[in-house]
């Protein structure tokens, strides 16, 4: 089995209130959790409005699997709004 697990880092440069980075950030984790059936939460940055740190993690039977998964991943991130930017995208694998 093998897991893995990161962040994406995001910034927000037109929101305006922590309500404005909220809506942003819950659409991309449900959109996420029922495409790709990951689990996903925000981890850091939850008093900033232009900041969001979102943790993830992903289990598999296939190495070449977790690839695919982590490509879509992470073009989710890119391109899921254009008013939200991804910073820094980080993950590690594990094998079990």
């Amino acid at each position: 089995m093998y897991v893995v697990y990161g962040y994406a880092e995001l910034h927000f440069p037109y929101a305006n209130s922590l309500k404005d980075k909220r809506q942003l950030t819950q659409g991309i984790i449900n959109r996420m959790k029922k495409r790709f059936n990951i689990s996903l939460a925000e981890t850091g940055f939850h008093d900033l409005w232009q900041r969001a740190n979102i943790g993830f993690s992903v289990v598999s039977n296939q190495p070449a699997e977790l690839d695919h998964i982590l490509d879509a991943i992470r073009n989710a991130f890119q391109y899921y709004s254009s008013d939200m930017e991804l910073i820094n995208f980080t993950y590690e694998y594990q094998s079990l």
